[in-house]
């Protein structure tokens, strides 16, 4: 019967102390035997972690090792060595992106541009968020709200929880009128005074508030309301 990490006494569990401490607070090879789950009935699975990393003189050569060198060491099958090499190239994509290729906002038009065709045929008002980091590129993305536009309804907790979380150092605000016609009302321009000012306190600049029409949009920062 194989080692199971439930079967590592609990102060020394790599999930647990990932749960309670972090990622940071592990080692290599705990990391390692939180993807192994299971050991061998010789070994914990702490301890093929271990013997696996050895192998490999840690993680210098695994990052280059295959699925056919990961089977040869006893206690890894083909699904272990599947689950390693999975969440190497996860590694290797996350390090490889950059943000060359993300979308700059440098002015009104280019945030129009990025919503247009996704937003100009909704047939409800959908409320969107735009987040960017300090050079303008979008980091994310989120509808906030699908309904009629209400200030009570779009609070800024909900935009700038979000903005936080994605360490935003701005935010565009977007929302279509289904009628084609992007002329704003009062409750818009209410809700962009109130995003506005929770940005200006929280330090997280509302950039603009787009009104996205059929092929057209209205900036409120032009219209001097931002």
């Amino acid at each position: 019967m194989a080692w199971m990490i439930r079967d590592v006494p609990k102060d020394s569990r790599p999930r647990e102390r990932m749960l309670s401490s972090g990622p940071e607070s592990l080692a290599d090879h705990e990391l390692l035997a939180i993807l192994l789950r299971t050991g061998t009935k010789d070994e914990s699975v702490v301890q093929l972690a271990q013997r696996f990393l050895r192998h490999f003189e840690g993680l210098r050569l695994l990052k280059d090792a295959t699925v056919e060198e990961m089977t040869n060491i006893k206690g890894i099958g083909p699904t272990k060595a599947v689950q390693i090499l999975a969440a190497l190239e996860l590694g290797r994509r996350i390090h490889q992106s950059g943000y060359n290729d993300r979308y700059v906002i440098r002015c009104p038009e280019d945030g129009a541009k990025y919503v247009m065709e996704d937003m100009r045929f909704l047939s409800q008002e959908h409320f969107v968020a735009i987040y960017l980091n300090t050079k303008n590129q979008v980091i994310y993305r989120k509808a906030v709200f699908i309904g009629s536009l209400n200030a009570s309804i779009v609070h800024p907790r909900e935009v700038f929880k979000e903005a936080i979380k994605r360490s935003a150092a701005s935010v565009i605000c977007v929302h279509n009128h289904p009628s084609g016609d992007p002329t704003p009302s009062r409750e818009d321009i209410d809700v962009t005074k109130r995003l506005a000012e929770c940005g200006r306190i929280i330090g997280i600049e509302l950039l603009d508030h787009l009104i996205i029409g059929d092929q057209k949009f209205i900036s409120l920062k032009e219209k001097g309301y931002v």
